[in-house]
């Protein structure tokens, strides 16, 4: 195991790169572990507590991007290139990662440590050049793209070159030898959420997804997660992600018509007869809109934002009651707004553990005064991969092999591991939903107990 006391250092713009600076460093109070066999510390101890300017971020939305080729370094510099979307349309996520990856830098990396900026522009075209010329300036190490696409496309340019792609994104689809993910993927998600349910006695699921490719990833999961845990799949709904209305397609998993028809045979029966009991059960009859029960247990609504807000309390509405069905879904959820939906109070979510994220996004707000994004964790820890390889005696080892550690690493998201096929192995916990925030029901574990496959 090794530990790094944190250190900042300033930023640096796009091409020009992001260093170390011997006149400004600060001890932070707190150590990262990542878990490392057979590395070696260079990083000398800090010094006492200055007073620190904040790094200076990325350029405003406005800036010119400027892609020139890095200044020529000394032949023991560790140059690392970020690609990462710094214009176009997904351009304030590129800064922001950035700031989150400088962030790694600050605190983890040495002297000879250099990251380097590429903009990808958030295309495909855009990744390729931006790879081909972090490779041509002596890269040895990318770390992103943040898009599926542009993985492909930094792939094509990287594998030949033998350069390891630390990428950014989620989609299991990307994933290569040489190649790795460490995005939280949707199917992680779905599978831990799905084991802790059953653990929880609840065999009968249903689901509603999305009718695009992250509703595919995620229906292919929760089968095959309830097909583990012998469970049974009751019913699996699409819709359209653009649709303003899915009222038709709630009813339809509810069983509404049917169940409603019920009723009305119920009270027809009922009304036939002069009975105190009967009249006492035709009374309650009348509050109620259905009768049955739905067919399932627990149901995995994978969505966010807006359309999850919209979507969640339409199922009690039609008579799927949150008291007796367990909702479920993603980290998505993760979202001040879903514990202010009533039909969402008791539902459970995976996701990584809170307690990381937070500290990381104190010290980002400190720094940049603002929320970080949902991605700028995976940002840093892509960037801390690469600094504390970095800090090895001699030439560092940024080949796949040592980058697939079994052990795994401590990470901004708790633990995770890279397979040697290029995908993620992520610890998760499993999170309440409550009037008044979340709670962890199930803690994620801090250490992988089996092999890697």
């Amino acid at each position: 195991m090794l530990n790094a006391r944190f250190r900042l250092f300033p930023s640096g713009r796009n091409g020009a790169g992001i260093g170390p600076s011997a006149g400004l460093r600060v001890a932070l109070g707190l150590v990262v572990a990542l878990a490392l066999s057979g590395c070696t510390s260079k990083v000398r101890s800090p010094g006492a507590a200055v007073q620190v300017t904040p790094p200076v971020t990325a350029p405003a939305p406005s800036a010119r991007i400027d892609t020139a080729p890095a200044p020529p370094v000394a032949g023991d510099t560790i140059q690392v290139a970020a690609l990462l979307p710094l214009s176009g349309p997904n351009a304030a996520l590129g800064r922001s990662l950035l700031d989150a990856a400088q962030l790694a830098v600050f605190e983890l990396a040495d002297e000879r440590f250099t990251l380097v900026p590429r903009d990808t522009r958030g295309t495909a075209e855009g990744a390729t050049a931006a790879a081909r010329a972090a490779i041509d300036d002596g890269a040895r190490l990318i770390v992103g793209p943040v898009f599926s696409t542009e993985v492909a496309a930094v792939a094509a340019v990287a594998r030949p070159a033998g350069v390891t792609v630390l990428s950014l994104s989620n989609d299991v689809a990307a994933a290569a030898p040489g190649v790795f993910i460490l995005g939280i993927t949707p199917g992680a998600q779905v599978e831990r959420v799905v084991e802790f349910a059953r653990t929880r006695g609840l065999a009968r699921y249903a689901a509603m997804v999305p009718n695009n490719g992250y509703g595919a990833a995620v229906e292919m999961a929760f089968l095959d997660a309830v097909h583990r845990v012998d469970g049974q799949v009751v019913a699996v709904e699409r819709y359209e992600p653009g649709a303003t209305d899915v009222s038709p397609i709630v009813r339809r998993l509810a069983d509404y018509e049917a169940r409603s028809a019920a009723l009305k045979e119920q009270k027809r029966a009922l009304e036939g007869r002069n009975d105190e009991i009967s009249r006492q059960a035709l009374r309650r009859l009348e509050s109620v809109d259905t009768v049955g029960e739905v067919a399932f247990d627990a149901i995995l609504l994978p969505d966010f934002g807006d359309r999850l807000l919209t979507m969640a309390p339409l199922l009690p509405y039609y008579d799927i009651d949150p008291a007796r069905v367990r909702f479920l879904g993603t980290s998505l959820w993760d979202d001040p707004r879903v514990t202010r939906e009533p039909a969402l109070a008791g539902a459970w979510f995976a996701a990584p553990p809170p307690e990381a994220r937070e500290a990381f996004a104190k010290r980002y707000r400190e720094l940049y005064r603002r929320e970080p994004p949902r991605l700028a964790t995976i940002a840093y820890d892509a960037v801390a991969i690469a600094a504390v390889l970095g800090r090895t005696d001699g030439v560092p080892d940024f080949s796949p092999g040592t980058i697939a550690n079994p052990v795994g690493f401590a990470g901004m998201d708790g633990v995770f591991r890279l397979r040697p096929d290029g995908s993620v192995e992520r610890n998760l916990a499993v999170i309440e939903v409550r009037p008044n925030g979340f709670r962890t029901v199930s803690p994620a574990s801090d250490r992988f107990t089996t092999p890697t496959q």
